[in-house]
């Protein structure tokens, strides 16, 4: 960890965060009865962060340097996306005892994102001449990786 790191990754945040909340004021109008700026939000960060970290590992398509994945990937993606967002207000949804929109909400954050992820990692697949490649051990927080 360097301070370039450390600073790289506080930038990215902070374009994530302001780029979460336009998103979210952009999405109110559609989001009556589900929080679909959320759902959205946690789409596109999914996206992004599939298809930009296979495309941009050393073996990658288009290899950036460990700091330029770090400001995307864990500062821009880390700010943007919004599980936390999501649990809360599945947890609100809960509270007020519309466990069915509860539950839409679940299987449509998750099955949504985890399609997200996989749908931007096979496009870097692709423009990475079928190279699969996984995420650095420094950006996985459960420990070390495995190439598919």
């Amino acid at each position: 960890m360097s301070f370039t790191s450390c600073l790289a990754v506080a930038f990215g945040g902070a374009f994530g965060s302001l780029a979460r909340y336009l998103v979210s004021v952009a999405a109110q109008p559609i989001s009556g009865s589900l929080p679909w700026g959320t759902i959205i939000i946690n789409i596109v960060g999914s996206f992004i962060i599939g298809l930009f970290g296979t495309l941009t590992l050393a073996q990658g398509r288009f290899p950036v340097s460990e700091n330029v994945r770090l400001l995307v990937m864990v500062g821009i993606c880390g700010g943007f996306t919004t599980f936390s967002s999501f649990s809360l207000q599945t947890l609100d949804l809960m509270r007020s005892g519309a466990m069915g929109r509860a539950a839409v909400n679940i299987v449509a954050s998750v099955v949504l994102c985890v399609g997200a992820v996989a749908l931007g990692h096979f496009t870097a697949t692709y423009f990475n001449a079928d190279q699969r490649i996984v995420q650095l051990d420094i950006e996985e927080e459960s420990g070390p990786t495995q190439t598919s």
